[in-house]
C-alpha cells in the first residue's frame, strides 16, 4: 500500500521460486447453475450481485465472503496444490480464493499464455471446491493502470471467455493504483469493465482505488472523490487494502464511512505493517474484522504462501515439503489467527 510494498514483492524474486433451489425461494434472474456439491459457499449463494452498498447472493440477501489471496503465481504456484486447496476449502472453510496474476515482476508480461493458463487452472480448481474466485490483475508498478491497458484487455477477454458460464467469478481489474488521480483510474475502469461485460454480463467487477487501494487515504484523499464521481457501470465494488500495524484509526474510519456510501470489498489485508512483515497487531486487526462483520464487508487475507515474511501464513519450507496443509503445525502466528477467523460459521441468509 506504500512504496515499500514494492520491495516486498521485488525481493520475492529471490524466493524458491446453498443450494439455489431451496423450497419456496427463487434465485435472482440470470444466475448460472451452481457447479459444486451441496452446502458449499457457491452452492448456497449462487450468482452474486451488488445491491446498494452490499454484495448480495442469489436471493438478494447481503452476505460477507471471507478468504485468502495467493501470493504471485510466478513465485508461489508450488503452494497451490490439490492438498493445499482442499485444506483451504475444507479445513480453513474459506469462501473465496483471490488468484493474483502479477503483470510485471516476472509475471504475465513475460509469458501471457502461460499465466493465463495458470490462472485458468486455479480458477477451475477453486470452482471444483465450491469457492468463489477473485481474478486479480495484480498491477503494482507502474502505478498507472493505463500502462497495462492493452494487456488487461487481452487477459480479461481470455479469462472471461473461458469462465463466462460460471457463477462464482469476480474480476479485480487493478490491484493497487498509485501516483495517479482517481479520474485516471476511473477512465481505465470504464474501458475494462465493458470488455468483461460483453462476455460475462453478470459477474461483479472490483475496481482498485487511489493510493494503493486505500480509497485515497495513503495519498491524502478519501472516499468522497469516488462518491462524487463513481465509475459509470453497474454491479461494481471498490477495493480497500489495509495492513493493521501501519493503517490505523484514519484508515478504519474511512472504511466505515465508505461502506455506508459505496460498495466496498477488502481484497487484501494483513495483520502486519504495510510491507506485510514485522510484528502482528491482532488487536487492531480485530477492530477491522468487527467493522467488516457489522457492515458485511467481504475480505481476503494476504497471503496463502510460505514466503519468509510474517504475512505469509505458512512457515518457510512448507510448500517445498508439500505440507502438512491442515491444522496449525505449519502455520505462522498470523496463519493461526486468520484460519481461526475463517473457520467461524458463515452467515448466508437465504430467506
Amino acid at each position: 500500500m506504500k512504496p515499500a510494498r514494492l520491495s516486498r514483492r521485488l525481493s520475492a524474486l529471490a524466493a524458491a521460486l446453498g443450494s439455489a433451489l431451496l423450497l419456496g425461494l427463487t434465485p435472482l434472474p440470470g444466475a448460472h447453475a451452481a457447479p459444486t456439491a451441496p452446502g458449499t459457499p457457491v452452492d448456497v449463494n449462487g450468482q452474486l450481485k451488488v445491491c446498494g452498498t452490499k454484495l448480495c447472493n442469489q436471493y438478494g440477501k447481503p452476505i460477507q465472503l471471507r478468504g485468502m489471496s495467493t501470493h504471485g503465481t510466478q513465485w508461489y504456484s508450488q503452494c497451490l496444490t490439490p492438498g493445499s486447496l482442499d485444506a483451504l476449502a475444507e479445513d480453513w472453510k474459506a469462501d473465496v480464493l483471490r488468484i493474483s496474476t502479477y503483470v510485471q515482476e516476472g509475471g504475465y508480461e513475460t509469458d501471457p499464455a502461460h499465466f493465463t493458463d495458470l490462472a485458468d487452472s486455479l480458477i477451475q480448481q477453486a470452482t471444483d471446491r465450491g469457492m468463489y474466485v477473485i481474478v486479480d490483475w495484480h498491477m503494482l508498478d507502474p502505478g498507472d493502470p493505463h500502462h497495462n491497458l492493452d494487456r488487461a484487455r487481452k487477459f480479461f477477454t481470455d479469462i472471461a471467455s473461458r469462465h463466462k458460464d460460471k457463477n462464482n467469478i469476480l474480476y479485480e481489474i487493478a490491484n493497487e493504483p498509485s501516483g495517479v488521480s482517481w479520474s485516471r483510474i476511473k477512465s481505465y475502469a470504464e474501458q475494462i469493465v465493458p470488455v468483461i461485460r460483453n462476455i460475462d454480463s453478470d459477474a461483479p467487477v472490483l475496481v482498485g482505488t487511489r493510493g494503493w487501494s486505500s480509497l485515497g487515504v495513503s495519498e491524502g484523499a478519501d472516499e468522497s472523490e469516488i462518491v462524487n464521481d463513481p465509475v459509470r457501470a453497474s454491479n461494481i465494488m471498490y477495493t480497500f487494502h489495509f495492513y493493521a500495524y501501519s493503517h490505523r484509526d484514519e484508515y478504519l474510519a474511512t472504511l466505515a464511512r465508505a461502506a455506508r456510501r459505496i460498495p466496498v470489498f477488502v481484497t487484501e489485508f494483513g495483520t502486519q505493517n504495510y510491507a506485510g512483515e514485522g510484528a502482528d497487531d491482532f488487536a487492531m486487526s480485530q477492530r477491522y474484522l468487527d467493522l467488516m462483520a457489522a457492515e458485511k464487508i467481504s475480505w481476503v487475507n494476504w497471503n496463502f504462501s510460505d514466503d519468509h515474511r510474517s504475512g505469509a501464513v505458512f512457515k518457510t519450507g512448507t510448500c517445498r515439503s508439500n505440507g502438512p496443509w491442515t491444522g496449525t503445525s505449519s502455520l505462522k502466528p498470523a496463519g493461526v489467527w486468520v484460519r481461526d477467523h475463517l473457520r467461524t460459521p458463515d452467515d448466508f441468509p437465504t430467506a
